[in-house]
């Protein structure tokens, strides 16, 4: 294992690490708190990619953020990945390691998409399973993802965020939770994203999200391509004060551009991270880390 200094849980702003942006990390260190990869595009067991990860490693901390392994799926668990997974961590020591609420595979095929799950008490309790499984070879704690949904199924016994309570009240996993992602689905589904964090105890919040979308005729799209847009920094603001400073990280994933913009959003959700613990009623209950 390579050897790296122990850090703590991120407190602060951290932006994705992205290939086109390998250059300036590897040429000075950003203004961000920490970063945070996408696990399997380091699954190797070296090249390129895993040597900017780990020299970026030395100076920031790092999460690992998983969106293949579709935890909700109905095949057994994808030993030969969650192993890729348990080595990637083993050598990176990240402080937060992360899934989606999602499935993606059946005994038809694998589909290259972050699904969203019936929201029932049987895919509660498959979920339930692989959760402990996972944690239990990783022997650390994980977040899930709320996700975009561009379906509902009439079944569904639960809202996602009671959902995601649940699962993490029977495994003692934690929630990532994505502020983008509610705004999407409350503007799809007409589901109240205040509402939706107000079913989340605050101790199970270890990661917030922010991302932008786009508007389109049909829906609004979760594409990760542009700025935050104002309603979900007000989301954010609520989120704060619900749930206390929260690691924060500006998602940026499609027409990715300088490395400037990005800093630009991870400023103002500084701003606000910091402002928000002088407001009148602020809360900040301890999640511990994610470990």
């Amino acid at each position: 294992m390579t050897e790296h200094p122990k850090i703590a849980a991120p407190l602060g702003v951290g932006v994705g690490l992205r290939h086109a942006h390998y250059a300036d990390f590897l040429d000075a260190v950003p203004a961000v708190d920490w970063i945070e990869v996408h696990s399997e595009n380091y699954f190797g067991d070296g090249g390129y990619d895993l040597h900017v990860l780990e020299t970026v490693r030395r100076d920031l901390p790092v999460s690992l953020h998983g969106v293949g392994l579709g935890l909700g799926s109905t095949p057994p668990l994808d030993t030969v990945h969650v192993g890729k997974l348990r080595r990637l961590v083993d050598r990176i020591e990240p402080v937060i390691v992360s899934e989606h609420l999602s499935w993606n595979a059946s005994a038809s095929g694998y589909v290259n998409d972050l699904l969203p799950l019936p929201l029932t008490g049987l895919a509660l309790d498959h979920l339930c399973t692989r959760v402990d499984a996972l944690q239990e070879t990783l022997a650390r704690r994980i977040l899930l993802e709320n996700v975009s949904a561009y379906v509902r199924f009439k079944a569904d016994q639960y809202s996602e965020a009671a959902f995601l309570a649940e699962l993490a009240r029977r495994t003692e996993c934690g929630v990532l939770l994505d502020i983008n992602n509610l705004y999407v689905n409350q503007c799809n589904h007409a589901e109240d994203a205040i509402h939706a964090m107000n079913e989340l105890p605050p101790k199970v919040v270890g990661e917030i999200h922010l991302a932008g979308h786009s508007v389109t005729d049909i829906a609004v799209i979760d594409d990760h391509g542009s700025r935050v847009a104002p309603e979900v920094w007000a989301l954010y603001e609520y989120a704060l004060q619900r749930f206390g400073q929260r690691p924060t990280l500006i998602e940026w994933d499609t027409n990715v551009p300088p490395l400037a913009v990005l800093l630009d959003e991870a400023d103002k959700a500084r701003t606000l991270w910091v402002s928000a613990a002088r407001l009148p009623g602020f809360a900040c209950p301890n999640a511990g880390p994610a470990q």
